[in-house]
């Protein structure tokens, strides 16, 4: 068996690409380690995947280039292909929207092309629980999702759509994880646990947005992976929930933070931010009833196993 792993240096790809490589599948993964925050990370998460010693090959590629991904399916036949490639973050994509249009639509749209022609059977796909602001929590996947807030949010809103597209004009079966904020070990540097994290280490300043009281649904990496993964099953269009059905506030975080690293956090507060949700909360029985999937690892477990793998980035005493 042979996957595509697009984004296989990120936060959540590496993760998936991890749990294929223990299974003993083969991967090719591509991702364009751009600087959208430090690439040394993404190449520490290289390494690590080519120390597990799997059928894994990687390519410094980009899903905008047609002529690329052309050749790479002309060369390999794909079983699935999990396109977690994305340019992520809220505030981000207010200030380069077309940089999030080009990646999460036009890339998509060229790993369908190349799947239609090829007739590569299984798409996953990476979307967001950001769709959802307006809507009635817990978040279920039947809400009306056509007000997006943030331009990544229409990204991805857009990207869903194109997926229902090939899937009703060709056939490709397509699943589409809607993931709730995930944080782990190696996180993305901009989430805010990594973030307050780091700024609770080194006596900064943590800059926050609103008054600590809104609210997310923070699901550990490796349960977003499992589901990933999960998902790879001929299903049809399905469209499920990846979260972890306990909201927290960003006050809670903060304060295990501080209790496991042993150091009080110091405030520096901000305007809520318009483009952000004010919470979140995912309804996840679909992915309990097609995929088997239920989180396992709560965020007082998930923050501690975070704090403990990265303690030797600083010094807890």
């Amino acid at each position: 068996m042979k996957v595509l792993v697009t984004g296989c240096a990120g936060f959540i790809g590496s993760k998936v690409t991890e749990f294929l490589l223990n299974d003993n599948i083969s991967v090719i993964g591509i991702d364009n380690l751009n600087d959208y925050y430090d690439p040394q990370l993404k190449r520490f998460r290289l390494k690590n995947l080519e120390a597990l010693g799997g059928d894994f090959t990687f390519v410094k590629a980009d899903i905008e280039d047609k002529v690329f991904l052309k050749d790479l399916f002309n060369q390999c036949a794909f079983d699935t292909v999990y396109n977690i490639a994305a340019r992520a973050g809220v505030r981000a994509s207010l200030e380069v929207p077309d940089i999030y249009m080009g990646t999460n639509v036009l890339g998509l749209l060229n790993l369908l092309e190349c799947m239609r022609v090829h007739k590569t059977q299984k798409l996953v796909f990476t979307s967001t629980s950001s769709l959802y602001a307006g809507q009635a929590m817990p978040f279920v996947e039947t809400l009306s999702v056509n007000e997006p807030i943030s331009p990544y949010a229409a990204s991805k809103k857009a990207a869903e759509m194109l997926c229902y597209t090939y899937h009703h004009l060709y056939g490709i079966d397509v699943s589409i994880l809607r993931c709730f904020t995930v944080y782990g070990p190696y996180g993305r540097p901009d989430m805010s646990p990594d973030k307050f994290m780091k700024c609770i280490v080194s006596g900064k300043a943590l800059p926050l947005n609103g008054d600590g009281t809104q609210s997310r649904d923070f699901t550990f990496i490796d349960d977003i992976a499992r589901g990933i993964i999960l998902a790879s099953k001929p299903l049809g269009y399905e469209i499920i929930n990846l979260g972890n059905e306990h909201p927290h506030t960003i006050h809670k975080m903060i304060n295990l933070l501080e209790c496991y690293l042993n150091k009080k956090a110091m405030i520096e507060p901000h305007p809520f931010n318009a483009s952000d949700m004010m919470h979140t909360f995912a309804n996840t029985e679909k992915a309990r009833r097609l995929l088997g999937w239920c989180p396992t690892v709560n965020l007082e477990e998930g923050l501690k196993r975070m704090v403990d793998k990265m303690s030797f980035l600083f010094d807890k005493s």
